[in-house]
């Protein structure tokens, strides 16, 4: 499932720069998708911020100079943090909250779909499904800034999205919490009509580049196709995205007999 990517303009809300200013962002509790950190930058200030994005699970990542300069040529001290647009949500809560209500949840998991237009169009079709929560990685997912929010109509104010460690084990635990999990690849050999999505269900799509890594389609309970007869091998991740979700409300709206 692939998309092209065009990198989106960043405007002042989506970033802060300076090794102070980020440091003193971090300490009012304001949401990072990542901090981007000069790699030969090397003094106490800096040394000061990795060890609070470590304490606080806060994303680094050590770059060139020329990355930080692509972004703003102001004095960024040779640091950059790209602030996320939502607040992060805890998974173990959206599905407790969910089973309280009577609901089998449906949860939509992203593995490293980085393109920020693509996962802004998976969250409006998600919140306009009633999905329960969208499951990103700590690192390599798009960043969820002005652009995303604008891109998804602003359902990302609404619907919960949850960052995570390992999708491996987040898939784990929810198959441990009695979810069913469906892998949306062309690799499946079923189709994803053919597929059951009525119980409690979640949905793993894959990055616009490769797919979905091996380590989470080898643990899927379901690999499931989108059918195609055209030329293009493959579906947008967004409009693959919005095909599976609407499945699964198409099959648990069906009243059996």
């Amino acid at each position: 499932m692939t998309g092209f990517q065009k990198r989106p303009k960043l405007n002042d809300k989506d970033y802060i720069f300076g090794t102070r200013a980020v440091i003193e962002a971090i300490h009012s509790g304001k949401e990072m998708d990542n901090i981007y950190i000069q790699k030969d930058v090397r003094n106490e200030l800096v040394a000061e911020l990795m060890d609070l994005c470590k304490e606080q699970k806060v994303p680094f990542t050590k770059v060139p100079i020329e990355k930080l300069n692509r972004i703003t040529m102001k004095n960024h001290q040779g640091v950059i943090a790209m602030v996320s647009a939502v607040s992060y949500a805890s998974l173990d809560n959206v599905i407790n909250e969910a089973y309280a209500k009577g609901k089998d949840p449906l949860i939509l998991i992203l593995d490293r779909v980085t393109d920020v237009r693509n996962f802004g169009a998976i969250a409006r079709s998600a919140e306009c499904a009633g999905v329960d929560a969208i499951v990103i990685p700590f690192k390599g997912s798009a960043q969820i800034n002005s652009d995303a929010v604008k891109t998804s109509a602003g359902a990302l104010h609404y619907i919960p999205v949850c960052r995570e460690n390992s999708l491996k084990g987040t898939v784990e635990y929810l198959q441990k919490s009695g979810l069913q999990v469906v892998a949306c690849t062309e690799k499946g050999k079923d189709l994803i009509y053919d597929t059951p999505m009525a119980q409690p269900l979640a949905i793993i799509l894959g990055s616009e580049e490769d797919g979905i890594s091996n380590d989470l389609i080898r643990i899927a309970d379901f690999l499931a196709k989108i059918p195609t007869t055209g030329k293009i091998a493959s579906l947008n991740v967004s409009v693959s995205g919005a095909i599976a979700i609407f499945e699964a409300v198409r099959q648990r709206s069906v009243v059996p007999n």
